[in-house]
């Protein structure tokens, strides 16, 4: 019996250990595969900063950063700029939401003016040769409405803001003074709202680029234009209400070219950019009131479904010394993504409110949050 399992003993252990030896090279050839994949994967995309940068977008993720950053900024100033005249508060305060009669108050208050600050950051991912990006901007807002006829109003308002952009793994970073100046319109009938907005925009971009051994530099101009068009519908019962909104959207920027100053030789020439977004949101707004020591405490909430059905890009050509013209195309959002957001407001007395809110944003490798408070004045 001795004989008999004693070598087929020694071979189990031996085949054991053949196994264990065949494991453990695998796994070290698996990891040395990834190792240097990644390598290869990473490098070109992350160059480190030296004297023979990659041709190509990378060299310019700043200047794709701020142009990206023009047309999130004017989506958020037109979407923002609507909703002063189709938010819940403010439509039941206009007009008799129920229709087939006068405004709730002939002789409330024709006129409101309005101030907000604001703070957003935002994030978006690598994408082939982008590098991805952070920003954060702050800003303000003023603007002023008045109810023309009953059913009627319109309104004016201006959004000042900076944002400071950092593209760490490209090493880049840049500054954007944006001014935005807007105009906008609401039609009630009975229930139904049609309301719109138009902007422009006009800025500044300082950019900044580690180059290894100095830093280069380009200030060069932006500008932008918008439009959003917006129908709601308004269902009230007792303090709720839910307001169903379909719009359209249509954005485009750009960025004039630039050639970058400093003490290095591979200073970079960059022709303008332009980029144009049109987008579908459909969503509604849900809210509620309440009658606190006589003031009026709102709160609501909202979320939208992005359909951004046309993007277009330029072309932006790209010169190096030392290297050909290279040609290369801006990033954009994914097709599909969601808005939502909530608020809160405080009216202390039929002329003057306070409020703030939080609006996001959430692509597939983009996302914003932003919050604001503000308060409005009525007479």
């Amino acid at each position: 019996m001795r004989c008999t399992w004693r070598p087929l003993l020694a071979r189990e252990t031996r085949a054991g250990r053949s196994v264990v030896r065949a494991i453990a090279i695998a796994f070290a050839l698996v990891i040395g595969a990834v190792s240097v994949a990644q390598a290869q994967v990473i490098n070109p995309l992350f160059p480190t900063p030296g004297p023979t940068p990659t041709p190509g977008i990378t060299i310019i993720s700043s200047d794709i950063s701020a142009n990206q950053a023009l047309g999130n900024l004017g989506s958020t100033f037109l979407e923002r700029f609507t909703s002063q005249a189709t938010n819940g508060v403010n439509r039941i305060g206009r007009s008799n939401p129920g229709g087939g009669g006068a405004s709730e108050a002939a002789d409330a208050p024709r006129y409101r003016a309005w101030v907000e600050g604001y703070g957003m950051s935002s994030k978006t991912d690598t994408q082939g040769n982008f590098a991805g990006d952070r920003r954060t901007t702050y800003g303000g807002v003023a603007g002023i409405g008045a109810t023309v006829m009953p059913g009627l109003s319109v309104g004016l308002s201006v959004d000042q803001s900076h944002s400071n952009i950092d593209v760490p793994l490209a090493f880049q970073w840049a500054n954007l003074d944006l001014t935005q100046v807007g105009a906008n319109f609401a039609i009630d009938k009975g229930p139904w709202t049609l309301a719109g907005a138009y902007v422009h925009g006009f800025g500044r971009i300082n950019s900044n680029r580690n180059t290894g051994t100095s830093i280069a530099i380009a200030n060069y101009n932006a500008s932008l234009d918008g439009a959003i068009i917006e129908l709601d519908y308004f269902w009230l019962k007792d303090e709720f209400r839910i307001v169903p909104k379909l719009a359209l959207e249509y954005v485009r920027s750009q960025t004039n070219g630039y050639t970058e100053q400093g003490t290095n030789f591979f200073l970079v020439t960059a022709g303008g950019a332009s980029a144009e977004r049109a987008r579908a949101l459909i969503g509604a707004e849900v809210g509620r009131y309440f009658i606190v020591d006589r003031k009026i405490l709102d709160l609501s909430a909202y979320g939208k479904f992005i359909d951004n059905f046309h993007q277009g890009f330029s072309p932006v050509t790209v010169s190096i010394p030392g290297f050909l013209p290279v040609t290369v195309q801006g990033i954009g959002e994914s097709r599909y993504g969601a808005d939502a957001g909530a608020a809160a407001s405080l009216s202390l007395s039929n002329t003057f409110r306070l409020y703030a809110r939080y609006d996001g944003k959430f692509r597939e490798h983009f996302e914003s949050h932003q919050g604001t408070a503000g308060f409005e004045v009525k007479w």
